[in-house]
């Protein structure tokens, strides 16, 4: 039985007039909610920026001071001083870039490199799972 803002099961232009400010609200308030956590998230990772940085020094200095003590020869020594050299530009990098840059530069990336941004999304999933499922 119709209504006076249906005819049978479609909406008159008058129901659609009168629903569509209350739609565009409601999409405006999502975005503005949807653009405040992102400046807020952006805002919370550019503080934690310098603690991480100081951890990968630390990490780098590290393995640097103990990369001649290690067992498996030169290769592995050499090895153990180039990522030690890797995690110290990885400072260096997170010390100098906010996270809106960080985040365009992950996105060059992986449009540049698919593959292999999807080989590292992977691997890094599995790891994760694995983590999370320890018992």
């Amino acid at each position: 039985m119709p209504n006076k803002t249906t005819q049978g099961s479609h909406p008159t232009a008058a129901d659609v007039g009168k629903a569509a400010p209350e739609v565009t609200e409601g999409a405006r308030n999502a975005a503005t909610s949807m653009a405040d956590a992102a400046r807020n998230a952006a805002a919370t990772i550019d503080e934690s920026r310098s603690t991480a940085a100081d951890g990968l020094d630390a990490a780098a200095s590290a393995l640097h001071d103990r990369a001649a003590d290690l067992p498996g020869g030169e290769t592995v020594r050499n090895v153990a001083r180039a990522t030690a050299d890797r995690l110290g530009s990885s400072a260096e990098y997170v010390r100098t870039h906010d996270a809106k840059r960080m985040v365009a530069d992950v996105q060059s990336f992986v449009k540049s490199n698919p593959g292999l941004a999807l080989a590292v999304a992977v691997a890094f999933g599995f790891l994760l799972g694995r983590a999370l499922c320890r018992d």
